[in-house]
């Protein structure tokens, strides 16, 4: 008796690789605006554990969006509040990702530095 084959055709292979190489197109595209984000919360967060004066807050940032390489918001772009004896450091901003030709991707970013 003959087994039945089974596999992958030729256009089935086709497929998956175009869509494969779609997804990694996207990541490589998306990827970097999302590190930068978790970056700069990272950095929020860190001033916000030790910063006493919204001045001095915002000269830490500076510094550490300096060596961190954050390029999307700046200093005065954030939002610098006290909650009790905490600060809080919020900062929000849209980042438009171009894909290829005239489309791309609108992604609002927004973190606080505030403990659940």
């Amino acid at each position: 008796m003959r087994e039945q084959q089974e596999g992958l055709t030729l256009i089935g292979l086709i497929v998956v690789l175009f869509i494969v190489v779609v997804v990694v197109v996207f990541g490589m595209k998306l990827v970097p605006s999302f590190l930068e984000f978790r970056t700069a919360k990272a950095a929020i967060e860190a001033v916000a554990r030790t910063a006493q004066s919204p001045q001095e807050a915002r000269r830490a940032f500076d510094n550490r969006a300096a060596v961190d390489d954050i390029n999307t918001i700046q200093a005065k772009d954030l939002e610098i509040t006290r909650e009790g004896n905490q600060m809080v450091i919020a900062f929000a901003y849209r980042k438009e990702v171009p894909l290829f030709n005239n489309v791309g991707v609108y992604i609002d970013y927004a973190a606080t530095s505030k403990s659940n």
